[in-house]
Order: structure tokens, then sequence, then C-alpha cells
């Protein structure tokens, strides 16, 4: 189940970035195609009338949108390291996604889970608490159910297989977070190693035209600083979501342990019955 929801959440989120990746270039096409149509229009219209036409005043254009800039932008820097940074993004918001519904549905009430637990030891037995852990799902419930199959061979059995499942159980829920982190320290140094290249490609436009002028570094300065920011922009967004996740896993542990406690306590009750 849970590969199954990180290969969908991987497939939608690639979707979403190359479909963004194609509209941009499309647009773009279809702006240049449109400025040589305007331009031949004008030509022609220019050649057959030898009279001076009218000066019309043009209507105002509307701001292009925070995504159509984007867009742009993400084409202006290249789609050598810029591709690369959006893989990273990618990849790392699918493995994100993937960790934040398995994290979402691991929670499960433990006061209410507990009360069940005690309540069914004192109607049937452990037999009973067996048929409401196995009813329940979570990692909690599996840290019960492997104490409950223990519990013929002491308490003492009982806590030690607890401890060692609870730590089987919290690496599951650690699992894929190191990736996230991988990513978060590449995507930055993906832009800045774009910025070398940039600043590099700058002053070989420097040697080939003899002149230090701007125009000649503008546009290896641009792909440089475009680079850089596209990396930091990807760097702050999966560090948001790396944060949520650890800040989940934690809560998460902690209950897990609270709780085994408070089980460890009612098997103890029951066995001195």
């Amino acid at each position: 189940m849970k590969k199954l929801i990180a290969f969908f959440s991987i497939v939608a989120v690639m979707t979403f970035g190359l479909s963004n990746l194609v509209i941009a270039q499309d647009d773009v096409a279809a702006d240049q195609s449109v400025d040589t149509t305007a331009v031949d229009t004008t030509t022609a219209q220019t050649t057959e009338n030898a009279a001076p036409l009218q000066e019309e005043v043009a209507a105002p254009e509307a701001p292009p949108s925070f995504h159509q800039v984007l867009k742009e932008k993400f084409i202006e820097g290249g789609p050598g390291f810029m591709g690369v940074v959006l893989l990273a993004l990618i990849f790392g918001l699918a493995i994100s996604i993937e960790r934040i519904i398995y994290l979402s549905l691991a929670s499960v009430n433990t006061k209410k889970l507990l009360s069940g637990i005690e309540s069914a030891l004192e109607s049937g037995g452990v037999d009973q608490a067996k048929e409401v852990v196995r009813g329940t799902r979570g990692p909690v419930a599996s840290i019960f159910s492997e104490g409950l199959n223990r519990f013929d061979d002491g308490m003492d059995e009982v806590e030690k297989s607890i401890v060692a499942y609870g730590s089987v159980v919290t690496g599951r829920l650690e699992s894929g977070v190191s990736w996230i982190s991988l990513f978060i320290a590449l995507a930055p140094m993906l832009g800045f190693m774009g910025t070398v290249i940039g600043m590099i490609k700058a002053f070989d436009d420097i040697a080939a035209a003899g002149d230090i002028s701007p125009t000649v570094v503008a546009d290896g300065i641009k792909v440089a600083l475009l680079t850089t920011v596209f990396g930091l922009i990807v760097a702050i967004i999966l560090q948001i979501f790396y944060n949520f996740i650890v800040a989940k896993i934690d809560s998460l542990v902690n209950d897990m342990e609270d709780s085994s406690i408070a089980f460890i306590d009612i098997l103890a009750q029951h066995n001195k019955k």
C-alpha cells in the first residue's frame, strides 16, 4: 500500500511539473510567432500605404501573472540545471506527500484503544483483547499486538517485545525522510553550480567579444542568478515539508511510548488477578 501511494504521488507530481514545462515552452513559441506575424504585417502595411498613417494610442497591456513570469524565468535559466532542480523538487514533494499520507493513516486515538483493551481483558481475557487490537490500524496497535502475543511468557518478555518492536515501527515511520533531506541539500548545490557555469559563460562571452560591456555579460549573469534563486526556492519548499514530517514523527513516537507504558500497566494489573 505504501509503495502504491508513493508511485501515484510521483506520477501526479511529475505530470504536473512536466505539463507546466511544456505549456511554458508552447507559450514562448506562440509569443515569438505572434511577434513575427506582427512585424510582417506592419512591414506590408507600410509598403502598401505610402501616405503617413495617423498614430493610434495602444491600449495598456495587462501585467503578466506570477505563474507566467515563473515559467519565463525557468526557461531563461536554461533547461540543463533548471530541469535537474525541478526533478529534485518533484521527487522531494512526492516522497513528502507519501510520508504525510502514511503518517496521517498511522495516527490513532490511543486513549480509546487502551480503554477498549482494558474492557476486553476484563470481559473476555487476552483473546478478546487481541481481537480489539486486530480491528485497529496503526503502529500502536501493532506494538500492542506483539505484547499480547508474548503475554503467556511473562511480563518481562512482554516489555522486551514492545521495546524491540517499537524500534522497528519507529524505523518505518522515519523511512524516506533521509531522501527529503538529500534533496534539500542537493537543490541549492545545483543552483550554485549553475551560478558557476553562468559566470564561466559570461567570461567566455567577454573573451569572444573583446569587450566588458554590460550587454555582453548580461545573459551569463542572468542564468547564474536564476539557477541560484530556483535552487533556494526548492530547498525552502522541501524544508517546510521536512520539518512538518519530523514533527509528526516525533508526535507519533511520543504517543507510542506513553501508550506502551499505560498498556504494560494494564497487562500487569490483569496478570495479578
